[in-house]
């Protein structure tokens, strides 16, 4: 009884077993399929990633070597496209700083009529302007200052370095070079002075008249108000002021000026630092020579006065500040104290100061002198009768003039 019971329950337990190992083998056997499934997928999967990302690499290289990557085309491309928007945007401000330049300069002059009006002086020709002055663009405007007693001394300048009739009006045509005598009304107005200049003008038509009275103590206000009367009636690069006892080479001096044209604010002269003379009675005392400090002290730097030249953004400051800036006793300084704490460019210049003596070796030597005058006489020492002489030793030649391109 015993021996049989043990072999049912040993006949059971090995059916149980059986059936458990068949289970288990089929479980198996279907865990062993899902690996391999899973184990052979994947790195066809990953092999074709990794084939993808060789032919992409193969395909940039070859774009890349022929110049045409995409990446690096949008990269050229937005490189253009800054400059040109760069570029675009500094032509807007160049354009702007031309129009607010005009406007100034048209408010200056309606400054100037409508004082003229309520003052009720007469409104000159000169202060008329032109109907092209807003089309044509000159390249300098040289005012030679002159006085009533000065009748010679023009005369002189028209013998030698200044154009006359129509040569002076193809100079200004076709060179954009503009030059006037500039002078000022008498104390007394229409009186015989006033009655001589106005036929002298008849005659030449090279005369710029000023709403300004004559005088030698009046000389800063005189050049404040013929860089403003010049601004309002021509649109030029830049405004000369040279005196009547100076000899010019006019194609020098607008080769010289030419060179400076890309510089809004330009100061062109012989650039010193004389002493503040502070004892009355003496050439060129300065009333206010305390201002500049203890006795002994020197001026700021400034050009010289027989002759300099101011850019036209210069002289539109000049003609719309014209009623606030202060006028020293030496016209000179006044013109330098004028730009102090602008941001202008001081341009010392030498060939604009050449002595009479030395102007001849440098004119042989090819470095010809802009201006030449003797600086014992502020100017040519007896320009009348030494102007014509300076002219033949240190001039230019005939030919400069109309050869020259500015």
């Amino acid at each position: 009884m015993g021996w049989k019971s043990k072999g049912l329950e040993s006949n059971a337990k090995s059916f149980v077993t059986k059936k458990w190992t068949l289970l288990l083998c089929v479980g198996c056997f279907c865990a062993g399929m899902l690996f391999s499934d899973r184990m052979w997928t994947v790195p066809e999967a990953e092999d074709k990633v990794v084939s993808l990302e060789t032919g992409v690499k193969d395909e940039r290289l070859k774009l890349v070597t022929e110049g045409c990557d995409p990446i690096q085309k949008d990269v050229k491309r937005g490189s253009k496209n800054i400059l040109g928007e760069v570029s675009k945007t500094h032509n807007a401000i160049q354009t702007l700083d031309k129009t607010i330049s005009n406007l100034e300069m048209e408010l200056a002059a309606a400054r100037a009529m409508q004082e003229s009006i309520i003052n009720g002086s007469p409104i000159s020709d000169g202060l008329k302007i032109p109907e092209s002055s807003g089309k044509r663009k000159y390249l300098m405007v040289v005012g030679i200052n002159t006085a009533f007693s000065s009748r010679k001394r023009r005369d002189s300048v028209r013998a030698t370095w200044m154009p006359q009739g129509e040569e002076r009006k193809k100079l200004e045509e076709e060179k954009g070079v503009v030059m006037r005598f500039v002078i000022g009304h008498s104390a007394t107005s229409g009186g015989i002075l006033d009655r001589a200049i106005e036929a002298e003008d008849r005659k030449h038509g090279d005369i710029l008249r000023l709403e300004h009275v004559e005088g030698y103590l009046e000389l800063s206000a005189k050049t404040k108000t013929y860089f403003a009367t010049a601004a309002a009636l021509w649109d030029a690069d830049f405004y000369v002021k040279v005196d009547d006892d100076v000899h010019v080479n006019i194609a020098t001096l607008g080769a010289t000026l030419a060179r400076h044209r890309s510089k809004p604010r330009v100061y062109i002269g012989c650039m010193k630092s004389g002493p503040v003379l502070a004892q009355k009675g003496v050439r060129y005392h300065e009333p206010e020579y305390w201002k500049f400090g203890e006795e002994g002290n020197k001026y700021f730097r400034h050009a010289t006065g027989q002759l300099y030249a101011i850019s036209k953004d210069l002289a539109s400051y000049i003609s719309i500040n014209q009623h606030v800036l202060h006028k020293y006793a030496n016209e000179d300084v006044s013109l330098g104290s004028w730009f102090i704490g602008l941001d202008v460019d001081h341009i010392d210049d030498r060939r604009l100061c050449c002595g009479t003596t030395d102007c001849e070796w440098k004119a042989q030597a090819g470095n010809i002198c802009v201006a030449s005058f003797d600086w014992t006489c502020s100017g040519i020492c007896r320009s009348v009768d030494r102007m014509r002489d300076v002219h033949r030793r240190c001039g230019e030649g005939k030919n400069a003039l109309r050869t020259a391109t500015f």
